[in-house]
């Protein structure tokens, strides 16, 4: 089977499951955060099986014995949608900071907000950043890790963004650890390329950034060090 095809038949799975899982997902607006995302998270983990099954995409994930027993704020490579299923997979409960145009498709959207996400207005600026800060802390506290793409969008592998600030500001505000991530996704999962191609995505856990005694700049300087040291082995 050809690359067009498997991108096609793939396509054609994520688009006919989505609608009835993101009605289905609807009804479980009664049940509490935590329950609520062990069944939301069961779409993103069945993608990874059709991935894996019909694109021939798979991963391997190093460093897993970097990971806090506790809560933690994930700072990763943004890339392609890859990642925010397979880190649904790869680490424990979790709400992402996304921009929150996300919530206007229609089910979708509406049952992304049911992840309790922290969905801010980029163009808020310091509001935006407190937003990230206050919600941050919440969700850390009720024990759901923080997922943060400090490069904002999503950006071709072998390309490098402008690090913000948003998630090291929380971290020196909230004094829960970093975990920085980086991955190669883009190579087999192109962020705007409709082709998939075959292969083995790597998924490295650096090892956990503590803030004590650090400033917000001073910590993100430190993720993007260690982020963009390995994306030179990737």
């Amino acid at each position: 089977m050809s690359g067009v095809i498997r991108s096609v038949v793939f396509a054609v799975v994520m688009v006919v499951t989505v609608t009835p899982f993101s009605l289905a997902v609807l009804a479980t607006a009664v049940l509490k955060p935590l329950h609520r995302y062990h069944i939301i998270k069961l779409w993103a983990r069945s993608m990874m099986h059709w991935a894996r099954w019909i694109c021939g995409i798979k991963y391997e994930v190093h460093g897993k014995e970097n990971l806090p027993a506790g809560p933690a704020i994930i700072m990763s490579k943004h890339q392609s949608a890859w990642e925010t299923m397979a880190f649904q997979k790869i680490f424990p409960p979790q709400v992402w900071v996304l921009k929150r145009e996300l919530f206007w498709l229609p089910f979708f959207g509406w049952a992304l907000a049911l992840t309790q996400p922290i969905a801010i207005n980029r163009s808020d600026g310091f509001r935006a950043l407190d937003q990230v800060v206050k919600q941050g802390i919440a969700r850390l506290k009720a024990g759901l890790w923080v997922v943060i793409f400090p490069e904002g969008t999503r950006r071709a592998f072998g390309e490098k963004g402008k690090y913000a600030s948003g998630g090291g500001l929380l971290a020196a505000k909230s004094g829960y650890p970093v975990v920085p991530v980086a991955h190669n996704a883009g190579r087999y999962w192109p962020r705007r390329g409709f082709i998939k191609k075959p292969g083995t995505i790597q998924v490295h856990i650096g090892p956990v950034i503590e803030p004590a005694g650090k400033t917000a700049k001073q910590i993100t300087q430190e993720v993007e060090g260690w982020i963009e040291g390995k994306m030179k082995e990737l």
